[in-house]
């Protein structure tokens, strides 16, 4: 049996008394695609970072394709090993990106780091034809794109280095619903088109319903739901799960009701539950 893509071994790190990833585990494997769901202060950033190698773990191990991922990288070579392993698309592109810095400036500087002996001419063509901004963009500087076309960018940079994960952090969150589609579709196409892992952490389930195979709920720094995104969205079985669905607005759909649920979810009273592996099971 071959080794999953991308590993987390129970994660856990913790900000002073704060518990913010509290043994995490999960399994992306070839080609797969992964979301991890929770409001604010659940931990999915947190755990992401983790997995990217902006934070460093109090406990637990990352592995890509069965090798640990060190927690820091020793010397300039380690650091683009690591880099061309999982790489990372922020929600806002227009922060990540040089704003004196053109399109195929951005493409180059990355292909030359990453691959100084070859010719980045015909791979920057290819990455702009993938993300669908074509040549024209090529010479645009970032305040001249839109926040969609800025964003694909920031995908083009990301695969320029052909990582095997690719970790989305509410990357489409502060686009228009009609680009969020757009996006969505091409991320689509790629994995379509090759053997990347997508790890998509999101609020939005709607985001999680259309791109995710597995789905994780997180809430104060725990899983406490996994499963098939279609299995857990049709029938969930933790109430912060319901509590997500239900929050999300739809015919007939009641805010008091959501009040009334939040607040008995948070109230002393309430059973805690436990992640067993699967489906939530309450303890």
């Amino acid at each position: 049996m071959p080794e999953p893509l991308l590993q987390a071994v129970d994660l856990r790190r913790s900000f002073g008394t704060v518990h913010a990833v509290d043994g995490v585990s999960f399994t992306l494997p070839e080609g797969g695609s992964l979301g991890i769901v929770g409001g604010s202060g659940s931990g999915k950033t947190t755990t992401a970072r983790i997995v990217v190698g902006l934070e460093h773990a109090d406990a637990g191990e990352v592995r890509v394709r069965g090798r640990a991922r060190p927690s820091r990288a020793r010397g300039r070579k380690q650091r683009l090993a690591r880099a061309r392993e999982v790489q990372m698309v922020f929600q806002d592109p227009y922060l990540s990106l040089d704003p004196r810095t053109g399109v195929d400036q951005v493409l180059r500087e990355t292909l030359r780091l990453h691959f100084p002996d070859r010719d980045p001419e015909p791979r920057i063509r290819e990455l702009l034809d993938q993300v669908g901004l074509g040549t024209r963009a090529a010479d645009a500087l970032p305040r001249q794109l839109s926040g969609g076309q800025r964003q694909r960018v920031a995908i083009a940079r990301a695969l320029a280095v052909e990582p095997a994960v690719l970790v989305l952090d509410e990357a489409v969150a502060a686009l228009d619903v009609s680009v969020q589609a757009q996006i969505l579709n091409l991320l689509a196409d790629i994995r379509e088109r090759t053997p990347i892992g997508y790890l998509f952490i999101t609020h939005d389930l709607g985001v999680v319903q259309c791109v995710t195979d597995e789905v994780l709920v997180m809430r104060h720094g725990s899983v406490v739901e996994a499963g098939a995104t279609a299995e857990v969205l049709a029938a969930p079985q933790h109430p912060y799960t319901r509590l997500l669905l239900d929050s999300v607005p739809h015919p007939g759909w009641n805010p008091d009701r959501i009040a009334a649920a939040r607040q008995e979810l948070t109230s002393p009273l309430a059973q805690p539950t436990q992640h067993t592996g699967g489906r939530s099971e309450p303890t």
